[in-house]
């Protein structure tokens, strides 16, 4: 049996290693990906607002500032008057969630030492405020994510502008189309979402202050939060709730239950197909295959990135097959 020869050539060499070198750079780029594509998010969510400001015969660049400026002004706003009272509940539960816990489950102090449970507290809260500062605080990453969804928009047609300087402009065409219908999606998915995740919140703060569930606002910030998580977030928030209303009273801790359960069949059947009908659609197996793969690369961020992400590909991979069965 004669030896065979394996031959790799040169230009097999070249591209693996241009290959290796472009992974690298990815993963030193990593910042800025994530930069980009949380302005392109932004983008596609306000573009329709510049658009439409345009039609009444506002300026493309005045129109933009109109729109970011607005955008800023409201979060700065909601930031004022809910953030305070925000910390000041979370801090109380933080201080009461031992006596919580002992008051649910009175033989728990056998298992974990409650009293060194409240010692790590105050470590927690700093590790929150910690996160937060971090996401915050990091001036490059959002004042280059705010640059860059600034300019996208701003840029009329800047996709093509970008592309025909590589493709031949019926190529650039194509390729285009094909970020519209991206941005289409996660237009719908970001306003969506938003919309989603507000109703849940002021949902679950009405129906928990009826009842007189402690910490409302605490937790219907925190239901409305992880509703963009999808399928895990609505089990996940309601775990909180149903442990500091049980400590109250077991009916109270039930009627907690029934609460999230109407909340989550409405948000199912009434709301989730009003404002989100045209933008996920995902199979659960792969929203939650997508959701641990965020996590990993991104950790909370990935997370959040992970649906509209999944979108993205979504999109572009069906359009690629669109175009070759044509």
């Amino acid at each position: 049996m004669g030896v065979q020869k394996i031959e790799i050539s040169s230009k097999t060499i070249v591209f693996t290693i241009l290959f290796l070198l472009f992974l690298k750079l990815l993963s030193l780029a990593y910042d800025i990906l994530f930069s980009l594509f949380i302005a392109f998010i932004i983008m596609s969510a306000v573009k329709p607002l510049v658009e439409r400001l345009e039609r009444l015969k506002i300026p493309r660049p005045i129109a933009t500032i109109l729109v970011f400026f607005t955008l800023f002004f409201l979060i700065g706003y909601g930031v004022y008057w809910f953030f305070p009272p925000l910390i000041y509940e979370f801090l109380i539960f933080s201080k009461n969630l031992p006596s919580i816990l002992q008051k649910l489950l009175p033989n728990l102090n056998n298992v974990i030492n409650l009293s060194s449970f409240t010692q790590y507290l105050p470590n927690v809260t700093n590790q929150l405020f910690n996160l937060i500062k971090g996401v915050f605080g990091n001036a490059v990453f959002v004042i280059s994510t705010i640059f860059f969804s600034f300019y996208f928009v701003l840029e009329e047609r800047f996709i093509k502008k970008l592309l025909i300087n590589f493709f031949e402009e019926k190529k650039a065409e194509k390729i285009e189309s094909i970020f519209n219908k991206v941005e289409k999606r996660l237009q719908a998915w970001f306003w969506g979402q938003l919309i989603l995740m507000f109703v849940v919140g002021v949902l679950t703060f009405i129906g928990l202050t009826a009842i007189g569930v402690k910490y409302a606002l605490f937790l219907a910030i925190i239901a409305g939060l992880l509703e963009i998580v999808p399928n895990l977030g609505p089990v996940l928030s309601t775990v909180p709730a149903v442990i500091v209303a049980s400590s109250q009273s077991y009916f109270l801790g039930l009627s907690t239950v029934a609460l999230y359960f109407i909340v989550q069949q409405l948000e199912n059947n009434l709301i989730v197909p009003l404002v989100m009908k045209k933008a996920v659609g995902l199979n659960p197996i792969i929203t939650l295959i997508a959701l641990l793969i965020g996590g990993k690369l991104g950790g909370v961020l990935g997370v959040v990135l992970a649906i509209p992400f999944t979108l993205f590909i979504e999109v572009v991979l069906m359009e690629i097959i669109k175009e070759k069965n044509n």
